[in-house]
């Protein structure tokens, strides 16, 4: 069994760390691109594009990383012994705790925005602050299994 584990480990590690940065990429590109630019358009616009993008989101791709992240630092954890081990179990709680941020903060104001046609004003600050508690989550998880997997 330790040696399935032990050679389970690289092309687990680097799934991981490959999903990690796909979701802190995500993240990063609204916090540093797409909310500064939706912050100049007026409120009808701002709603729109946000409802839009909220559906079209939830796709297979998106998904996939999103519900792959903690999967693969949970299969990291597995597969790490010594030293790494406690880096991808870093990786591993950082990873849920973007899944619980998005559940818990992003998730419940793109509902009420979509369900009550929306208001930018209750919607837009809260969302930003949001978003950037998930872009430090995802980062620091995907800095913790690329230090796993160095330190492996």
């Amino acid at each position: 069994m330790n040696e399935i584990l032990e050679n389970l480990r690289a092309p687990v590690l680097l799934a991981a760390t490959l999903a990690a940065g796909l979701q802190a990429g995500t993240y990063y590109a609204w916090a540093s691109g797409v909310m500064p630019g939706l912050a100049r358009v007026d409120d009808r616009t701002f709603v729109s594009t946000m409802t839009n993008v909220n559906v079209a989101i939830v796709n297979p791709a998106f998904i996939a990383t999103f519900l792959g992240a903690p999967a693969l630092a949970a299969a990291a954890v597995a597969t790490t012994t010594g030293s790494a081990r406690g880096w991808a179990i870093a990786g591993l709680v950082l990873a849920i705790g973007t899944v619980v941020v998005t559940g818990a903060g992003n998730v419940p104001l793109n509902d009420a925005l979509a369900e009550r046609g929306g208001s930018r004003a209750d919607f837009e600050a809260a969302w930003v602050r949001w978003n950037v508690v998930r872009t430090l989550t995802s980062t620091g998880a995907l800095a913790c299994l690329a230090w796993s997997a160095i330190r492996s």
